[in-house]
């Protein structure tokens, strides 16, 4: 009785092209894995600040106090929340500060930087899950390809054979069906990271546009109790 071959056997013995396949999977796998793991450690990070930041806005502190205080522990630009904050509050002092200042025109003016800054947000969040939802929808059509050619070989090997078997054709077939296996592997870990990541971002951002529109209503009041 012949021994089973090994997947690796299996492999070194597939095609050219079903080889170039396997290694797309491969590549496009291990690129996904690592931004699954990236994407999980940044949306963690932003809900920690988020929260951190949210329980130090509404316990009282003054405004321009708070932003003194981000503007003091960010070394470069602020990001998540922060930016939001600094945005609309920032440019509502500028504006303010000025002599005549119309409240309308300033809180106008200040809704369209919170919304830049939530546009913004909004792309940092979702880096790099258009990758996965690239993998999760192509990898298993890609492995279908590679099997596809690869059995499509076998079978024509079958015309340079005086009795076809099974047997012949069976290691063929085998080598060509671990591409559909890895663009199994490949599609499925992506697919689960693609929407598990793009739920968590719509949270954070239905929480963004909540901070929004609290901000608003509060420098709205400011502005028109102003004297």
């Amino acid at each position: 009785m012949n021994e089973p071959l090994s997947i690796l056997e299996l492999v070194k013995g597939a095609t050219p092209l079903v080889l170039f396949v396997m290694l797309v999977l491969a590549v496009a796998s291990v690129v996904s894995w690592v931004l699954i793991f990236q994407r999980w450690f940044a949306l963690n990070r932003v809900q920690r600040e988020m929260d951190d930041f949210e329980d130090e806005f509404w316990s009282g502190i003054e405004l321009h106090k708070l932003k003194q205080e981000v503007d003091a522990q960010e070394e470069g630009d602020p990001t998540g929340i922060e930016s939001i904050f600094i945005a609309g509050f920032g440019e509502y002092q500028r504006l303010s500060a000025q002599s005549g200042a119309d409240p309308d025109a300033v809180m106008q003016n200040v809704q369209r930087a919170m919304r830049v800054a939530l546009n913004r947000e909004e792309e940092r969040l979702a880096r790099h899950l258009p990758f996965l939802a690239t993998v999760g929808s192509t990898s298993p059509y890609i492995g279908l390809f590679g099997t596809v050619w690869g059995i499509m070989n076998s079978f024509r090997s079958l015309a340079n054979m005086t009795q076809a078997t099974l047997a012949a054709v069976a290691p063929g077939i085998s080598e060509a069906l671990i591409a559909t296996a890895m663009g199994l592997f490949a599609a499925i870990p992506a697919v689960i990271g693609y929407n598990r990541f793009a739920a968590r971002v719509e949270v954070l951002m239905k929480r963004y546009e909540a901070f929004t529109d609290e901000l608003t209503s509060i420098l709205h009041r400011a502005a028109h109790t102003a004297p």
